[in-house]
């Protein structure tokens, strides 16, 4: 386990590296033996430096939930990371490419919740009944840590590599379709270059909403009526440039539109 000090040291770097939009170097090679619970003791008080100067937080984002990431990764369950206010953009927007290191885009659902939720003992169920709506979700990921060789002790630190979602579309309340059958073409200029379906998301998208909140009991932590959670990609990542207009259709529940400028 790292001291507080170095704890510190790697928040205020990482804080530093979105400001400047330079990447570091990976913590790993630095650090041989950070851990996990390491990452998220970073993440914690990177968040909390984001909330003293002002930044609200109004969600959480669940990464590496399809079985083709953990097997990429080599990992066996998801990670999460924070939402703030800023984060949350319309479709229809212009996106400042330059904001943003390396960006790609992920296929998603966003989960509003109408009442808190909080774990041990968190179940799918529970989710469902939480649930104000979902809503189809872009998620731009965003590097403050340089990509080659990432492990998921890097990602983690680095907020899961959050970096803004895009919303749209049509909300629907949780049970008016079944929403492991929700699909969606993504288009990058007019070209298909992923579909997907919401069951590759640990075979119902709310489970990574049920996981969460389990997870940040152990912290005393939970979920708050008004969060809006991203509850992870049904496509792989897609890399995006400047210029590039983004166009995800989700069928029934509409489209989500966006350019990088």
């Amino acid at each position: 386990m790292l001291d507080p000090a170095t704890i510190e040291a790697i928040a205020d770097e990482l804080l530093e590296a979105a400001r400047t939009r330079t990447p570091v170097p990976l913590l790993t090679a630095r650090y041989p033996g950070m851990t996990v619970e390491d990452s998220y003791a970073v993440q914690r008080l990177w968040r909390q430096r984001h909330e003293d100067a002002g930044r609200e937080l109004v969600g959480r984002k669940i990464g590496l939930t399809s079985r083709a990431m953990q097997q990429a990764t080599g990992i066996t369950e998801p990670d999460y990371g924070a939402i703030f206010d800023d984060m949350v953009l319309e479709t229809g927007c212009s996106v400042a490419w330059d904001r943003y290191t390396h960006p790609r885009v992920e296929v998603e659902l966003a989960f509003v919740l109408k009442q808190d939720l909080a774990g041990p003992g968190c179940t799918l169920f529970d989710v469902l009944n939480a649930t104000d709506y979902v809503v189809p979700a872009l998620e731009i990921l965003d590097s403050r840590i340089e990509m080659e060789g990432r492990t998921i002790v890097d990602t983690i630190a680095d907020n899961a590599a959050m970096g803004a979602m895009v919303v749209g579309g049509n909300p629907v309340r949780p049970d008016a379709v079944d929403l492991r059958w929700v699909s969606a073409i993504l288009y990058r200029n007019q070209t298909v270059e992923e579909t997907g379906v919401a069951a590759g998301v640990l075979d119902h998208p709310a489970a990574g909403v049920y996981w969460l909140a389990n997870k940040i009991a152990a912290h005393g932590d939970g979920m708050k009526a008004g969060d809006i959670i991203l509850a992870g990609s049904f496509t792989r990542p897609l890399w995006v440039s400047r210029g590039d207009t983004i166009h995800a259709d989700y069928g029934p529940l509409g489209a989500i539109t966006c350019r990088f400028e």
